[in-house]
């Protein structure tokens, strides 16, 4: 196989992607091997691949990758979520740009444009991911509004409302008044906000003197809706207000003073408006004191009839005006700036009004008890740990959720109201007609059921993905979900830990009673250079597609990989893609190098080779061991950094240079054959990251049958190392490096042969190696130096190369001496410290000890320099 000159990432990459899909090697059936199994986070339809998508799927590839080299049964379950909100809002955008309005269409007619833009868009982002090297089992793909996924869907929400778990009621929700819908809290994004305080007179009724309380408000606009003022019991400033009536300012509705220890006595003025229909607390007094309740907004958020002088009017232009007019009939009292916390919407970004509506509820609190034990007691462990914090207070403290949306586009919600009042909750209108009859004693044909309007929430789709992928909702002991499930890992971001991980987990107890994975990996957020999230608004975000087809898809995965440890932010910086590149061409080069070489079966194999062999053997064995421990931690980031090293350290720098043969001269057949061996098991250990090169280089290390792959080779095994000859050879590096510095020091060209002397217990085993490697003709002990050697320490062995021919003999003394007055300068900073009792006795033993350490190789380096000196000034 011709190797190229350059690496061509795109030729490889789309290559070997269509090799592995045409010979079906992601494909994955039920077999007698161990599963191991990985469902992807399914991105919106609406999405095209971003920095997180990148991270989150470069890592499940690794994870994946790595299993089917471990002989198992790896299977990578692909998918999109219909994502209700989201592409909701873009068919209603392309609508409006063609002039048509929501609300001009039927139900039916606006699902077909939603449809159309799901085929349309939907698979692009699938697409995106095989340009990364995603090895998902493509046959599997999924989407969260397919046939099965939606018959599941429905299937658990009847089975939940049968329990008593659903349940419908008028509730306090967080309203989107751009979407027109309710939101969960997790959907609500809270930001500070710079506004006004504003303080509003309300008259005390029949007081004759015209006496007013004085209320703080951040919200004057929904004064229209107050039924009652609060105070504390206890606040003596307001306690003339007790047993009162107030004034509502322009409005002229009176309304009772309540009191309750709810109210901050320290807040404002202590006193509190209550506007039960618009704002959460206020809706617990209104329960607790029985006020009525007044909504004064439509669902878009302008003011409805009961909003007095201000009806159509928008919520912030009603803020504006209101407050003119308060100002002009004397009821506005003073404003200040004020920093508050205000609720988002995370898909649209408008400003949550909280709002009584009717919707369908979720019961948690039974849902939630096996999901909490199954994390606190370690069956579903996280990575790292620290979330479990985060997810234990959510659980502990967990709401009913909120799961009817009011949008077209979804699972519509299974309930079909009947003429005369209640509802049945069916799969199907025949169903329901027959639930219906059942129920009712009075005539009623099919047509007499409305369905309900609602949509389920998306995540209500979502939080079934691990059971639904294999079809164990409808089809409970399927073989496949016998198989599969419960899944392996699951790599997602902390920010959906309530979202999606917790109802997962919880769904899987209450379907399966069983955990739905073993182990969930949280990644960080990808962050710029300045640390702020990537995002489209802020512009900072590089074009996934486009670094890629600068850097190559191995690249880019490396370069995300190497600053990405689990859990932390990743602060991207397009030069670790070109760290990755650079790193490909690094690989590319050696095997060149490798296969560029001739062989002589003849030619006996030298002990430089013997040597170098025996000792990589053993390097990898040990890197072997720590990889395995690494993926076990899930540190993939710590992992690949091991492998970077091995390769361009250990393998390019020190063993190919320990066994490389002489200029155009061939190399012995047993230590080729051994370094084509060892080029196969790191290319194997490098493939999980590094998919495609590595696919290329192995299928060219040796003929390979037409459908094999590297993807379906087995990962290498550690075998025992040889810790005495690892730890000779770390010695061994340092006197390479010794005598590599004086040469660079000295100026001495590589081609001109050294003598190594040694004073000490030298270990000349490995003469032979230091020879090659350094240039040397001879590796000798002697009892003394030789005067004009320049030499070094390596522990306490004390190697020196004789140099008289080769110097400046004055020039080398006074480049000595200026080093001896250095030293013995800062010997003596260092026995400052030392000499000082309160420093020996106040500092930490450890920076005590290090002082010492520092005391004692000074010393031992003016030894040596002094030595040097003298042998010169002979």
């Amino acid at each position: 196989m011709e190797i190229a000159s350059k690496y061509n990432p795109a030729e490889v990459e789309e290559k070997w992607y269509k090799y592995w899909m045409d010979n079906k090697l992601f494909h994955s059936e039920p077999d007698s091997r161990e599963p191991y199994t990985i469902v992807i986070p399914p991105p919106n339809v609406t999405g095209v691949l971003h920095m997180g998508h990148m991270l989150n799927n470069t890592i499940q590839d690794v994870l994946v990758r790595r299993a089917r080299m471990q002989g198992k049964n790896a299977c990578w379950v692909p998918g999109t979520d219909h994502a209700s909100i989201a592409t909701e809002a873009k068919v209603v955008n392309r609508l409006a740009a063609q002039g048509i309005k929501k609300n001009e269409l039927s139900r039916e007619e606006f699902l077909k444009h939603a449809w159309d833009w799901t085929h349309e868009h939907g698979g692009i982002i699938l697409e995106q991911l095989k340009k990364l090297g995603a090895s998902c089992d493509w046959d599997r793909t999924a989407f969260t509004m397919d046939e099965t996924r939606s018959e599941s869907v429905l299937k658990v929400f009847c089975d939940l409302h049968d329990k008593g778990l659903i349940y419908r009621g008028v509730r306090m929700v967080n309203w989107d008044p751009k979407a027109l819908t309710a939101l969960s809290d997790e959907e609500v994004i809270h930001k500070e906000v710079t506004g006004k305080l504003y303080y509003l007179r309300y008259k005390i009724a029949g007081d004759p003197d015209g006496a007013y309380a004085v209320v703080a408000t951040t919200r004057p606009e929904t004064i229209m809706g107050d039924t009652a003022m609060c105070i504390h019991p206890d606040d003596p400033k307001n306690s003339h207000l007790k047993g009162k009536k107030v004034i509502v300012p322009l409005v002229g509705r009176v309304i009772p003073v309540i009191e309750d220890d709810y109210v901050d006595i320290e807040f404002g003025t202590g006193c509190l408006k209550v506007t039960p229909a618009h704002d959460v607390n206020d809706y617990m007094l209104g329960e607790k004191y029985n006020l009525p309740s007044i909504d004064i907004f439509n669902q878009d958020g302008t003011l409805n009839e009961n909003g007095d002088r201000y009806v159509g009017m928008d919520r912030f232009e009603v803020r504006k005006q209101i407050e003119k007019d308060l100002e002009e009939a004397g009821l506005l009292e003073k404003m200040e700036p004020y920093t508050n916390k205000v609720g988002f919407s995370e898909r649209t970004d408008a400003i949550i009004e909280p709002k009584l509506s009717m919707q369908w509820f979720l019961k948690m609190d039974d849902l939630a008890r096996p999901a909490l034990e199954a994390v606190e007691d370690g069956t579903i462990r996280f990575y790292p740990e620290k979330y479990k914090n985060t997810y234990r207070h959510w659980m502990e403290n967990i709401k009913d959720w909120c799961i009817s949306r009011q949008l077209w586009w979804g699972h519509r919600i299974p309930a079909y109201f009947l003429p005369q009042g209640g509802y049945v909750v069916a799969m199907s209108r025949e169903e329901a007609f027959e639930k219906a009859l059942a129920k009712v004693d009075y005539p009623l044909s099919i047509n007499d059921l409305k369905q309900d309007e609602d949509v389920l929430d998306t995540w209500f789709s979502s939080w079934l993905w691990p059971i639904s992928v294999f079809d164990g909702i409808n089809h409970p002991d399927n073989k496949e979900i016998a198989y599969y499930y419960p899944t392996s890992d699951l790599v997602t971001a902390p920010e959906i830990i309530f979202f999606w991980v917790a109802r997962m987990i919880m769904a899987g107890y209450e379907y399966r009673k069983e955990p739905c994975f073993r182990n969930v990996y949280f990644t960080g957020i990808v962050r710029d250079k300045l640390g702020r999230k990537m995002s489209k608004s802020l512009g900072n975000s590089p074009d996934p597609i486009a670094l890629m087809e600068k850097y190559g898809a191995d690249g880019v995965r490396m370069g995300m990989l190497l600053t990405s440890p689990a859990g932390n932010d990743l602060p991207f910086d397009e030069s670790v893609c070109e760290q990755g590149r650079n790193f490909n061409n690094k690989i590319w080069n050696a095997f060149r190098l490798i296969k560029g070489w001739e062989t002589d079966d003849t030619i006996p194999q030298p002990e430089t080779a013997k040597i170098a062999a025996e000792w990589f053997q053993s390097k990898l064995s040990e890197t072997i061991a720590e990889l395995d421990d690494l993926f076990s931690k899930y540190r993939l980031s710590e992992a690949l950094m091991l492998l970077y090293k091995l390769f361009w350290d250990e393998f390019s720098a020190w063993y190919l240079e320990m066994i490389k043969p002489a200029y155009q001269q061939p190399i012995d057949t047993e230590t080729y054959k051994t370094t084509l061996s060892y080029f196969d098991v790191l290319m194997r250990l490098l493939h999980p990251f590094m998919p495609f090169i590595t696919e290329e280089l192995w299928q060219a290390l040796y003929d390979r049958k037409a459908g094999k792959s590297i993807m379906t080779s087995l990962q290498p095994k550690q075998t025992p190392a040889d810790k005495e000859l690892l730890n000779d050879f770390e010695t061994l590096k340092e006197v390479v490096a010794g005598v590599r510095t004086i040469r660079l020091e000295k100026n001495i060209p590589n081609k001109d042969e050294l003598e190594l002397q040694v004073i000490g217990s030298h270990n000349h085993q490995y003469d032979s190696v230091i020879s090659k490697i350094c240039r040397l003709s001879s590796v000798s002990s002697v009892s003394e130096k030789q005067p004009g050697a320049v030499g070094f320490l390596v522990g306490t062995i004390e190697y020196s190369i004789p140099l008289t021919d080769k110097m400046d003999v004055e020039a080398e003394l006074q480049k000595l001496k200026v080093e001896l007055t250095y030293t013995e300068g800062f010997l003596q900073s260092v026995l400052k410290k030392l000499n000082n009792e309160r420093f020996v006795q106040n500092a930490k033993p450890e920076i005590v000890e290090a002082e010492r350490k520092k005391q004692a190789d000074a010393e031992s380096k003016i030894a040596l320099l002094k030595e040097n000196i003298a042998v010169l000034e002979k």
